[in-house]
């Protein structure tokens, strides 16, 4: 499998790297030895996983890994995680792919400790506790992705616009050198990838956050919290009852094909 250190090496110093055009690198030597490498991919929400699949699902094999203690309240959490399982369902049906799905625990007290003991729970959206939380998430993809064997380790945290993919391809390559495992490159925002999750988001009606998922971003943004969590509530019980009300309808039609069957 290419290692992008090799392609990295190729760059003269101190160039500014585009992280896609290393990827599309990357895919052209999968390409050229006929490989089709079996990918983690960590996903912070349906919405940033929509062109991530897309696209890479036409050269590799994925798994999206949903590890996000970061995320408050648990209520939206739950609603996140579920919105990705449901997007990843809607999309292999659609497109006949095989796209499988990990949920990491939910440890939001880890997550909170971190932040809290390394003084960064006022760093400003974008700062120093955004880079300790990529780093929290990329350590956990490549650990699970060494303990599954995984040729590959990446974040489609590179959709969005308000993420830093320098950064975030930095620590991953980092992350690399600890774990016997490939990081996977990536600026999925370039190439009209975010306009393209956007139209994604509509194509599989992807429930779209009003903001990252840290209670420390939220308050500085003023998002109601409460709001927030009496709406997922209620967004997942409405689930659960759709869920209990198929498992119904199933039961029915299996004892109606007993009764045919005598």
């Amino acid at each position: 499998m290419l290692d992008i250190q090799e392609v990295l090496a190729k760059f003269r110093p101190n160039q500014k790297i585009n992280y896609d055009k290393v990827l599309q690198k990357v895919i052209a030597g999968w390409q050229q030895q006929a490989e089709r490498p079996k990918i983690l991919l960590h996903s912070c929400c349906g919405p940033c996983s929509t062109y991530p699949l897309e696209y890479l699902s036409q050269y590799a094999d994925l798994t999206i890994y949903f590890a996000n203690s970061n995320i408050h309240p648990q209520e939206e959490y739950l609603r996140r995680e579920q919105v990705q399982r449901d997007f990843i369902q809607d999309f292999n049906a659609k497109t006949g792919n095989h796209v499988e799905f990990l949920a990491a625990p939910y440890e939001p007290n880890a997550f909170i400790a971190v932040m809290t003991q390394a003084h960064l729970t006022q760093e400003p959206e974008g700062g120093a506790r955004c880079s300790a939380c990529f780093q929290m998430r990329l350590d956990l993809v490549a650990e699970k992705a060494l303990a599954l064997g995984y040729d590959y380790f990446g974040s489609a945290l590179t959709l969005s616009p308000k993420k830093n993919s320098t950064l975030i391809n930095e620590i991953g390559i980092e992350v690399q050198e600890i774990y016997n495992v490939h990081y996977l490159p990536s600026d999925f925002k370039k190439n009209n990838g975010y306009p393209r999750s956007i139209e994604l988001c509509k194509e599989y009606d992807v429930y779209r956050q009003c903001y990252c998922g840290c209670v420390f971003a939220a308050k500085a943004q003023g998002v109601d919290l409460k709001e927030v969590k009496r709406a997922a509530k209620t967004y997942l019980a409405a689930k659960e009852a759709q869920s209990a009300a198929a498992v119904q309808i199933n039961y029915t039609q299996l004892s109606a094909d007993e009764e045919e069957a005598k």
